[in-house]
Order: structure tokens, then sequence, then C-alpha cells
């Protein structure tokens, strides 16, 4: 092969692959940008006879049934500031409350459980789900939380049972 073809096969050749770069530059340019995905608040988590729950484990939503503005946010600030994972914080609707409430069917939820002992004096009732994880319901009276010192920093489960957790979490169970 003479000098001059060479050159032409070169030049064919570095002109196909400007043509394919192009090509696949000009597609990834024009691509839609991924979408976030929206994760839930928490997830469904099992948790064994024996196991225990950590507050980093359990997803808390605050609402507020008091005359005292913002009583939900400072309740939750309380609580994450403990390592619980906050939800939804609001106001409660067309609700009276004294003291604190934990709205659950299950008192021995090991989730709910570990929330109500982060109170000095918490009730735990049946109630609507008004949010994600265990539904913390502040109300007129006395709101107060236990020191950091004085609240245990995990609870062990007496039964099998569910809690909501933070997206990312994995099966508890043993």
């Amino acid at each position: 092969m003479d000098q001059k073809s060479k050159s032409r096969l070169t030049l064919a050749s570095l002109v196909a692959l400007l043509v394919v770069a192009a090509v696949v530059g000009w597609q990834a340019m024009t691509a839609p940008f991924p979408v976030a995905e929206d994760l839930p608040p928490c997830v469904d988590t099992s948790i064994a006879k024996g196991q225990e729950v950590f507050p980093d484990q359990v997803t808390v939503s605050v609402f507020n049934a008091s005359r005292r503005n913002g009583l939900a946010s400072r309740t939750m600030n309380g609580l994450t500031s403990r390592g619980f994972v906050s939800a939804r914080t609001g106001n409660a609707p067309d609700t009276r409350v004294r003291g604190v409430q934990i709205w659950s069917q299950n008192a021995k939820n090991p989730a709910v459980a570990l929330v109500r002992s982060q109170f000095r004096r918490a009730k735990v009732t049946a109630g609507p789900a008004l949010g994600p994880g265990v539904v913390v319901v502040v109300g007129d009276g006395n709101v107060a939380m236990k020191r950091p010192k004085k609240s245990p920093t995990s609870y062990v489960s007496t039964t099998p049972a569910t809690i909501c957790s933070p997206p990312g979490s994995t099966d508890l169970t043993d």
C-alpha cells in the first residue's frame, strides 16, 4: 500500500470515529435526567422476640393538641436529639389531650415502648395513625421528657413485632 492510500484509510477511520462519537455524545446530551425516587418515611421491619430496638430504628411523628405554639416541633427536637428518626409534625385535628399520648393499637410494640419510656408520664391509647411511625400527641398539661441519662437507650422486644423503621434498614430478625 502506498503512502497516499494509507493516508486516505487513516483519514476515513478518523472521520468514522468522529461520527460515532458525535452520535453517542448527542444521545447522552439529549437523554432525560434520571428522576429521584421518593422514599417512604418508614418501612415495616420485623423484630424477633428478644431483639433489641434502638432509637435510630424507630420513626416518630409528633402532633400538637395543645394551645401552645411549636410544642410538636420542640417535642420532636427532643426525640431526634436522642436518636429517633423524624417523620412528621403538625397539629392534631379536633383533639383534646392532657399530657402525652402515644396512639397505638399495641402498647407492647417495642418501638412504642421505647418512645413511651422517653417521657415522664405518657399513656398509650388507641387512636388514628395521623402520621408514619409511632404517633405521639402532646397536649395541655405536663409534656416533660425524662432526662437523657434516665431514659433507656434501647428496648428488648418481649414478643415478635413489626416496627416502622427508616428506609434502608434491613430485617432485624435473627
